[in-house]
């Protein structure tokens, strides 16, 4: 029958068609075929993970980098709806141009970004080999004004030069360190106080320190006296005559003394002895008992660093006051370095309780003008003679009760290590620079004549 009845053929027992049991429907078969106009290419396999194939490197989505409008798309944009319809190219275009022209400004911004940095750089390197390398900073001229400032002792070139930028006189310290190194006396500056000018320049603080004139330092010579010494301070600090001896005579025990110094009768000052001669800074409105407890302290540093007391125990002395009142007498009898180390053995030996010549006694006139509070080189015997003050070494053997004035280092040195000779005697035979020495009574007497001949020819 044409189409209506089941008629049977060679192919009845096949399965039905493509409705029924279709084996391309089957997960692992193969699409069915297309026709030719409908087929599509087969895509390109891709790696499994691009970002391990970068070797881990993230994808960079940042708008910076890939020029996307960070708030969304023109077309999500109201008022780019018109721009994004059309043919396609001018919308295209446009897109374009929009992030080329936010690509061209993130260029820009990095580069004066880059151009700042390396301006700044630049500046700081400059100032940098500037602060190193360059002409220090200082003023020009003399400066104007007035102000005193301290150099303390052992101060060098940079620590003088930060003492005076702080106080407005040079301008860096290395300008005065290079004012100074390019001057021939510029290492000379001393310990003191100096009178200087506000804004000078390097080279006129130095020339100007090295001038005596801008020195405001209190000089104490070798061998002076403390009474001398107190009319030194009353006249630097401007005081009435007699202010710093008073405060010395009360306040002594203050002073820092070592504890070896003696005091009370038959010591005329406790202080005589340690009021070193050394160059003092004092300036305007310094304090008496300021100025005295710096020579005290300096003394005791020097007798410190010379070991009197164990010195003392080598010559047979009671201790460091004993040593110290022998220097004094070297120091005041003594004319040069020789002197001083010759005068030192002469009184170790008359100290002797061997000395049969003098029999202990000194008969150093320098004492007698102590007592007496006085210089003089002529002294009649008679005065002397009869004079029995503890401190008349004439008349009372042995040692005075304590040092005479202030002895220096070389005076000091003697007394350490005098000659050993066998000198006993000595005399000025010209009454001022030489001093002569002898062993005996008959070598002395001839130098003896030599001074009163001196005497009578005037």
């Amino acid at each position: 029958m044409p189409y209506g009845g089941n008629s049977s053929g060679p192919y009845d027992d096949r399965q039905g068609g493509y409705g029924e049991n279709d084996h391309y429907a089957t997960p692992d078969a193969y699409p069915p075929p297309q026709p030719p106009g409908q087929r599509r290419a087969e895509p390109e396999p891709q790696a499994e993970d691009s970002a391990e194939a970068q070797d881990g490197q993230e994808k960079e989505t940042h708008p910076f980098f890939t020029g996307d409008d960070p708030e969304g798309s023109d077309a999500d944009r109201p008022g780019d709806e018109t721009e994004s319809r059309g043919d396609g190219r001018d919308g295209g275009r446009s897109k374009s141009k929009k992030k080329k022209g936010r690509n061209g400004i993130a260029c820009l911004v990095v580069a004066v970004v880059l151009v700042g940095g390396v301006g700044g750089v630049s500046y700081v390197g400059f100032q940098f080999w500037q602060s190193k390398f360059g002409p220090p900073p200082d003023y020009a001229g003399s400066g104007a004004g007035s102000v005193q400032v301290e150099i303390p002792q052992g101060a060098g070139g940079y620590e003088i030069g930060a003492i005076l930028v702080k106080n407005g006189i040079v301008k860096s310290q290395r300008a005065f360190v290079s004012a100074q190194k390019g001057n021939p006396k510029g290492n000379t500056i001393q310990a003191g106080v100096y009178t200087l000018s506000k804004e000078m320049s390097a080279a006129n603080a130095v020339k100007t320190m090295l001038s005596p004139n801008s020195r405001n330092a209190l000089i104490i010579p070798e061998g002076t006296r403390n009474v001398r010494v107190y009319e030194k301070i009353d006249k630097q600090l401007g005081l009435t005559a007699g202010t710093t001896q008073g405060i010395a005579k009360k306040e002594a025990a203050n002073l820092g003394l070592p504890k070896w110094a003696k005091s009370g009768s038959p010591i005329k000052d406790p202080l005589e002895g340690f009021l070193y001669p050394a160059s003092y800074p004092v300036a305007k409105g310094t304090k008496p008992e300021a100025v005295l407890k710096k020579m005290v302290s300096r003394a005791n540093a020097e007798y410190n660093r010379l070991d009197l007391e164990e010195n003392a125990k080598k010559h047979d002395l009671e201790g460091p006051w004993q040593l110290l009142t022998v220097a004094s007498l070297v120091q005041a009898e003594g004319k040069t370095h020789d002197d001083f180390r010759k005068m030192a053995e002469v009184v170790y030996n008359r100290l002797k309780p061997s000395n049969t010549e003098t029999n202990q006694l000194l008969q150093f006139d320098s004492a007698f003008n102590y007592l007496k509070g006085q210089s003089k080189i002529d002294i009649s015997e008679s005065e002397i003679n009869k004079n029995q003050d503890p401190y008349n070494t004439y008349t009372q053997k042995g040692l005075t009760p304590g040092p005479i004035g202030n002895p220096g280092n070389e005076a000091l040195a003697a007394a350490l290590n005098p000659t050993d000779d066998g000198w006993l005697y000595f005399v000025a035979t010209d009454g001022q620079h030489k001093t002569e020495f002898a062993k005996t009574y008959a070598e002395f007497e001839p130098l003896r004549d030599k001074f009163n001949d001196r005497k009578s020819n005037g």
